[in-house]
């Protein structure tokens, strides 16, 4: 399944929040934003319309002439950050579980959101109702996610499951590799254009760049030890690198030109 043909539809709030998202710190005029959207056929009163209530849901805020993120997708800046820094510590072949509590007791939305927040903490589930990974990741996953974890679930560290998982049969680990060489072969494609500054890449140099940052908040960041030799990860995180640092002069250059 190609990521790129099967991404979701644009609307003016995925765009508008995609290129805050992008943007360091994450405050942009509102004239800007009009003009960002409208590379995809997407009017000023759609625009105006999707920000209005992007403030109303606690998404974005109205400062000064502009808008910033807030709430949500702010702590969804900090995740993709982190996505993309990849910090791991060295393992030491133990697990950590997430067994859940009452888990049938709950209502169905609060089931959904427990999963949501272990997978984003990048967990898998072992069986019902006990969740795992590889103990080598950092502290500084997800608050958010942690806070609604920690409410369901009781935490076992240093653990040591018998017999050991295998890894492919908790993260899709095949499929996110292939999505990786299409982002790479689509990046390479596009890099040299971007550099040069050829403005008919920016619409689809967006879409390409969102692509990424989603498929990197996928990536289970297990150790070295249990990742296939050809894994892409670093490979796909260094390429992004050249690519964002491309886009991202085109980008400013193009706002300048506005």
């Amino acid at each position: 399944m190609s990521l790129l043909r099967n991404a979701p539809p644009l609307t003016a709030r995925s765009v508008l929040a995609s290129v805050l998202l992008g943007t360091d710190p994450p405050w942009l005029p509102t004239p800007l934003l009009v003009r960002t959207t409208a590379l995809f056929g997407i009017s000023q009163g759609a625009t105006r319309t999707a920000l209005s209530r992007m403030v109303a849901s606690g998404e974005a805020t109205s400062d000064g002439g502009g808008y910033g993120l807030a709430g949500r997708l702010a702590a969804r800046q900090e995740r993709q950050a982190a996505s993309r820094r990849a910090e791991t510590r060295r393992w030491d072949g133990t697990w950590e579980l997430a067994t859940v509590d009452g888990d049938d007791a709950r209502p169905a939305a609060d089931r959904a959101a427990l999963r949501d927040a272990l997978r984003a903490l990048r967990l898998a589930e072992l069986r019902e109702g006990v969740w795992a990974r590889p103990d080598n990741l950092t502290d500084g996953r997800s608050p958010e996610a942690m806070a609604v974890a920690t409410r369901w679930c009781h935490w076992w560290r240093a653990a040591a499951p018998t017999p050991t998982p295998e890894p492919s049969t908790l993260w899709e680990l095949g499929p996110w590799a292939d999505g990786a060489h299409e982002l790479r072969r689509e990046m390479a494609r596009r890099v040299d254009a971007l550099e040069a500054g050829d403005e008919h890449h920016l619409a689809e140099g967006f879409v390409t760049s969102a692509a990424v940052l989603r498929h990197l908040q996928a990536d289970p960041l297990l150790p070295r030890e249990l990742l296939p030799a050809t894994w892409p990860g670093d490979t796909l995180r260094s390429d992004y690198d050249r690519y964002d640092t491309a886009y991202r002069a085109m980008l400013r250059a193009w706002f300048s030109e506005g």
